[in-house]
C-alpha cells in the first residue's frame, strides 16, 4: 500500500488505463498550494460538488479559485459528459479542516465515524475531485458522470493498493458538509469496490440532523465576527453558510463559520428568493426564511 502521491504521467496512466477521458488543464502538473504546506503522504480521495453549472465556467474556477480562495480547488474536474479534466497536482484547496478520527479510519479502511471535529488538513491527506452539480438534490447526475466517477476513484485506488474504503465525500470529512449531494453512496461504494474486486465496505453512517438557534444565529449575525481562523461565535452559523453555498447565493470561501459583511447579503438574497422584499430582506435571519432553509437543506430550527 503506498501513501506516496502520484506523478503527473502516472496518473494520467492510472485514469486512461482505467477508460476514461482526460483533458489536461495548461500547466496543471505544475500548479498547485505547495508552498502553503505540504502534499502528502496521501491516504484517500474524496469527491465534492461545484455548486455550479456550465462545464467550462466549472473547470475555470476550479482551476483559479475565487477571491480569497486561490485555486486549484481540486485535482480535477468531473464534468457531466464523464470528461476528467486534471488542473492540478499537489496541495489542492478542496478538503479544508476535516475530522481527524475519519482520517484515521480511511487510513486503516474501517468503518467510519460521524464527522464531529474540524481541526485535521485534509488538503495534505486526499485527492480531490469536484463534479459538475448545482448541490440542490434537483441537479441530475448522469450516468456518464456516474461512471468517470466509479472508475477515476478505483484507478486512483488501484495505484496505491487501496480498497474502496478509502474513498470518501466532503460531507463524511467535514461537519457541516453536504456534498456531493444527490449521488446514492452506498451504491457508488459498491460499484468501486466491484471494480477493484475488493470486499464491499462498510455503510458510511447517516449523517446527523443539525440544529440552529435563531436566536443564537440572529445575535452572531448581529455581532461582529471574529477574524477567519479564529474560534467561531456559533457554529450554526456554518451550518446556515454551507446552505447559502449550496444555494448559490455565498461563494465558497466565505463558508466559514463567520458570518461577517459577506454573508449578510448573501441571505438577504435568500429572503427575496422567499418573497420578501425591501426592509424584510435585511440579511438579518428570520423564523420563516430560516425554516425554509432548512428543510430545503436538512437542518431543525429551534427559536
Amino acid at each position: 500500500m503506498s501513501t506516496k502521491p502520484l506523478t503527473p504521467t502516472a496518473l494520467v496512466d492510472a485514469l486512461r488505463s482505467a477508460g476514461l477521458v482526460v483533458v489536461e488543464v495548461g500547466d496543471w502538473e505544475n500548479h498547485n498550494r505547495n508552498h502553503k504546506g505540504p502534499w502528502g503522504p496521501v491516504h484517500g480521495v474524496m469527491f465534492h460538488h461545484t455548486v455550479t453549472s456550465g462545464s467550462a465556467r466549472t473547470v475555470q474556477i476550479c482551476r483559479d479559485g475565487y477571491s480569497g480562495l486561490p485555486g486549484p480547488l481540486s485535482h480535477g474536474v468531473i464534468t457531466k459528459d464523464g470528461k476528467v479534466h486534471l488542473v492540478g497536482h499537489g496541495r489542492a484547496n478542496h478538503a479544508g479542516l476535516g475530522d481527524g478520527d475519519v482520517l484515521q479510519a480511511v487510513i486503516a479502511e474501517r468503518t467510519l465515524p460521524v464527522d464531529n471535529e474540524a481541526g485535521t488538513d485534509g488538503n495534505r491527506y486526499f485527492y480531490g475531485f469536484e463534479c459538475e452539480n448545482l448541490g440542490d438534490g434537483e441537479d441530475p447526475w448522469p450516468p456518464a458522470q456516474l461512471l468517470a466517477i466509479e472508475r477515476t476513484a478505483a484507478a486512483i485506488c488501484r495505484a496505491h493498493g487501496w480498497t474502496a474504503a478509502s474513498v470518501i465525500r466532503h460531507l463524511d470529512w467535514q461537519p457541516g458538509k453536504s456534498d456531493p449531494r444527490g449521488v446514492d453512496w452506498t451504491s457508488m461504494r459498491s460499484r468501486i469496490a466491484k471494480r477493484l474486486d475488493s470486499p464491499k465496505p462498510a455503510p458510511t453512517p447517516a449523517p446527523t440532523t443539525p440544529t440552529v438557534s435563531l436566536s443564537r444565529l440572529r445575535t452572531a449575525a448581529r455581532t461582529d465576527p471574529p477574524k477567519k481562523g479564529t474560534p467561531r461565535s456559533y457554529g450554526g452559523v456554518e451550518t446556515v453558510e454551507v446552505a447559502l453555498v449550496d444555494e448559490g447565493l455565498l461563494a465558497r470561501a466565505y463558508g466559514d463559520g463567520h458570518w461577517g459583511t459577506t454573508t449578510t447579503p448573501a441571505y438577504a438574497a435568500w429572503q427575496r428568493r422567499c418573497g420578501y422584499t425591501g426592509a424584510a430582506a435585511d440579511g438579518y435571519p428570520g423564523l420563516a426564511s430560516l425554516r425554509s432553509l432548512g428543510l430545503k437543506h436538512g437542518f431543525k430550527v429551534v427559536d
